[in-house]
C-alpha cells in the first residue's frame, strides 16, 4: 500500500484530503478542526515512509493560491483597518515576535543547542518556512568554503521538530480561550460594523410621518444630521408612490419604507412618527423589487454613488446579498462579481434592471483568466525582488508574502480600466479550498517522518519542549494582550494570531470558529510585517548566538 502511494501522489493527495475533510466533521466540546485536519492526516502518512510527499510544485501551487485569494478579498478590509487602528495591531504582532524571540534565546541557553538549531526551532515554533529559507541562506553566505551538510540540516531539525506543535499550540490556544471567555463570535460581527462584515438580519418598516418638525424636512439631509444608517427605499405622498431618493421631501402623513438592522430602525421610527399597520412593500402595483446577481464587469469596482441608480436607472439597492451576509448598501459600497441585490423600480423596469446587473449564474462560474493570471504574474515577481538586510545580504517575500502583498492592492482597487480583479465570491471561496487543500496536504506529508524520526532520536524531545513553550506563549501573549487589555473582538485577533504566525491551518480553523471574515482582516493586517519580521530574526538569531 506504501509503494503504491508512493509511486502514484495524486492518490495520496486525494485520500489525505478526504480522510482529513471527514476527520474535520468530528466535533469535540462543539468544535471541529474543519479543514485543518488535513495538517495532520498529512503529518500521520509522511511519518511512515520519507518518500510519502508529494512534488513540490502542489505544495507551492496550493500556497500561491490561498494567499492570493485571501488578499483579494481582504484588501478593502486590510487598507480600511490601517486607517483606524493597522498600526496597533501591527505593533501588537510585533511586540509578540520580539518576546518570542527572548524566550528563543533562554531555550538556547537551557537546553543548549547550537545557533542554527535554535534558529530553526524559532522558525518553526512560529511556522514559517521563509524564516528557515533565510537562515539556510545566512549560513552559507558565513560559511566560507562552504557549509558541510550537517550544518545545513541543524536548522531543518529544529524546525521540523517544532513545526507541527507550532499549529497545534496555535488551535489548542484559540479553543481554550474561546471557551474560557465564553466568546460570542456573532455578536462581535454585529457590533463591529467598521469592519463592513454584513448584518444577520435586516428588516423593512413602513412609518407614517406625524411628527410636526419631520413635514418639509429633506430625506439626504435627515440621513446625514442624524446618522440615521438606514435605506429609505420607497415613499408615498397622496396615495402616489415612488422610490424614495436622496432629494425628496417628507410631508405629515407620508409613508415611507424604512430598511435597516431592527435597533437603528426603529430609532428612525421614532423620529418620523409612528409605524403604519399596512407595509409599503405589500403594494407591487406601481414599485416592484427583484433580486438580482451581479455579474456585469461594467458596474463591478464602482461606488453605488457614482452610479446614481435612482436617476440613471430609476431605481435603488435596498439589500446586497454577499456569500451568506446581508450588507446595507451605502454611497460608498462597491459592487462585487457575485453579490446578489434586492432592487425596487417600476414594475416595466424589472427587466431592464437585470439586464443592467447581468444577472447570469453562468457567468459567475467563469474565472476571468487574464485577470487572475495577471495578478498572480505579478504576485510572484514581487515575491523574488530581493529586499537589503542590516549588516548584509538580502531576503526576499517569496511565494507567499508576494502574492498577497499584491492581491492586497488589487482587492482594494476592484478594477484598473477594464480589468476586474476581484473574482466572484463563490469562486474565490472554491480557488481559496483548493489551494489550502493542497498546502496542508503537502506540508504534513513532508513533515511527518522528519518530525517524528527526530522526536524519536536523542535531543529531540528538548528541542520539541521548548518550541512548544514559545508556541504556547506566543498564543497567550498576543491573545491576552489584544483581546483581554486591548480589548480587540476575538474575531480579529484570532486573525491577528494566524497572521503572527503567518499559518494558513490556523486561519482555517479561526474562520471555522467565527464564520465570518474578521479573521480574514485580521490575518492580512499583520501577514506582511510578521513574515519580513521573522526572517530578520531568525537570521539575527544565528548571527548572534553562533
Amino acid at each position: 500500500m506504501i509503494s503504491l502511494l508512493i509511486n502514484n501522489p495524486f492518490l495520496l493527495l486525494f485520500l489525505v484530503a478526504a480522510i482529513g475533510y471527514l476527520l474535520g466533521r468530528v466535533q469535540i466540546g462543539g468544535v471541529s478542526l474543519g479543514v485543518a485536519a488535513v495538517l495532520f492526516v498529512g503529518l500521520a502518512f509522511g511519518a511512515l515512509d520519507p518518500n510519502l510527499k508529494l512534488p513540490d510544485i502542489v505544495y507551492l501551487l496550493g500556497l500561491v493560491l490561498f494567499v492570493y485569494t485571501i488578499g483579494l478579498s481582504s484588501g478593502p478590509g486590510f487598507f480600511a483597518s490601517l486607517q483606524r487602528k493597522g498600526l496597533r495591531d501591527n505593533l501588537l504582532v510585533l511586540g509578540v515576535l520580539l518576546f518570542a524571540t527572548a524566550l528563543t534565546v533562554a531555550a538556547h541557553a537551557v537546553i543548549g543547542t547550537s545557533a542554527p538549531i535554535t534558529a530553526g526551532m524559532f522558525a518553526g515554533s512560529l511556522t514559517n518556512t521563509p524564516a528557515l529559507a533565510s537562515i539556510i541562506e545566512q549560513l552559507k553566505r558565513s560559511a566560507g568554503d562552504g557549509p558541510s551538510d550537517a550544518l545545513l540540516a541543524e536548522p531543518v531539525v529544529g524546525y521540523s521538530v517544532t513545526y507541527p506543535m507550532g499549529v497545534l499550540g496555535m488551535i489548542l490556544a484559540i479553543y481554550l480561550l474561546q471557551r474560557l471567555w465564553r466568546v460570542d463570535y456573532a455578536a462581535e460581527a454585529r457590533s463591529s460594523p467598521e469592519l463592513s462584515l454584513g448584518v444577520e438580519n435586516l428588516v423593512s418598516r413602513t412609518v407614517r410621518v406625524t411628527r410636526p418638525e419631520m413635514d418639509g424636512r429633506n430625506l439626504g439631509e435627515l440621513m446625514r444630521t442624524n446618522r440615521w444608517d438606514v435605506v429609505f427605499s420607497r415613499l408615498q405622498h397622496e396615495g402616489h408612490v415612488t422610490i424614495a431618493i436622496s432629494d425628496a421631501y417628507l410631508r405629515l402623513n407620508d409613508l415611507v419604507n424604512v430598511i435597516g438592522a431592527p435597533e437603528e430602525v426603529e430609532r428612525v421610527v421614532a423620529s418620523l412618527g409612528e409605524p403604519a399597520p399596512e407595509p409599503l412593500e405589500l403594494d407591487r402595483h406601481t414599485l416592484d423589487f427583484r433580486r438580482v446577481f451581479v455579474s456585469n464587469p461594467e458596474v463591478v469596482g464602482k461606488r453605488l454613488r457614482d452610479l446614481d441608480l435612482p436617476h440613471t436607472q430609476g431605481a435603488i439597492i435596498t439589500r446586497v446579498r454577499r456569500g451568506d451576509v446581508d450588507i446595507l448598501p451605502h454611497g460608498d459600497t462597491m459592487l462585487e462579481l457575485g453579490d446578489r441585490v434586492r432592487v425596487v423600480t417600476r414594475r416595466e423596469n424589472l427587466d431592464n434592471i437585470s439586464k443592467y446587473f447581468g444577472d447570469s449564474y453562468r457567468r459567475l462560474s467563469e474565472i476571468d483568466v487574464v485577470s487572475l493570471g495577471l495578478g498572480m504574474t505579478m504576485g510572484l515577481l514581487v515575491g523574488m525582488i530581493p529586499f537589503p538586510l542590516p549588516g548584509g545580504g538580502t531576503f526576499t517575500l517569496g511565494f507567499a508574502g508576494g502574492p498577497l502583498i499584491v492581491a492586497l492592492i488589487l482587492g482594494w482597487l476592484e478594477r484598473s480600466g477594464s480589468i476586474v480583479w476581484s473574482l466572484p465570491y463563490s469562486a474565490n471561496l472554491t480557488l481559496r479550498q483548493v489551494g489550502l487543500t493542497l498546502f496542508l496536504a503537502g506540508v504534513g506529508l513532508r513533515s511527518g517522518y522528519s518530525f517524528v524520526r527526530t522526536l524519536v532520536e536523542g535531543g529531540g524531545l528538548a528541542i520539541f519542549v521548548a518550541g512548544a513553550l514559545v508556541t504556547a506563549a506566543a498564543a497567550l501573549a498576543l491573545l491576552v494582550v489584544g483581546h483581554r487589555l486591548l480589548k480587540i473582538p476575538m474575531g480579529l485577533c484570532i486573525g491577528l494570531l494566524a497572521g503572527m504566525q503567518t499559518q494558513p491551518a490556523v486561519l482555517a480553523f479561526a474562520a471555522e470558529q467565527t464564520r465570518n471574515d474578521m479573521p480574514n482582516i485580521g490575518y492580512a493586517t499583520v501577514y506582511p510585517l510578521a513574515t519580513i519580521a521573522k526572517i530578520i530574526l531568525a537570521q539575527a538569531l544565528v548571527i548572534w548566538l553562533r
